[in-house]
């Protein structure tokens, strides 16, 4: 037996099987159905996760917002007086 002689009784043998088969007649509706509904659902756990992470994001940046001290930080705390920062006025001007 040489290579030629196995590929063509392989190909004869698989032709013979091919000759068997035959498909539903209504195989492509079916596997059409179950992708549309594998990527209904797809979409569907994709826009649960989008909406899940939106709202831990929301919540964790009011928390933060919360969290922030009451009395103004150390930039806006200005002990100083007003009169202090204006400039020298002249006498009688």
């Amino acid at each position: 037996m040489n290579g030629t002689d196995t590929e063509r009784r392989l190909r004869e043998a698989l032709e013979a099987v091919a000759r068997e088969v035959r498909p539903a007649p209504d195989a492509y509706r079916t596997v059409r159905g179950e992708w549309l509904r594998r990527e209904r659902r797809r979409r569907l756990v994709l826009a649960l996760l989008i909406a899940v992470v939106f709202t831990l994001a929301t919540l964790a940046g009011l928390w933060v917002l919360n969290q922030a001290p009451a009395t103004p930080g150390v930039i806006f705390n200005d002990h100083r007086t007003p009169s202090s920062h204006a400039p020298p006025v002249a006498p009688g001007s």
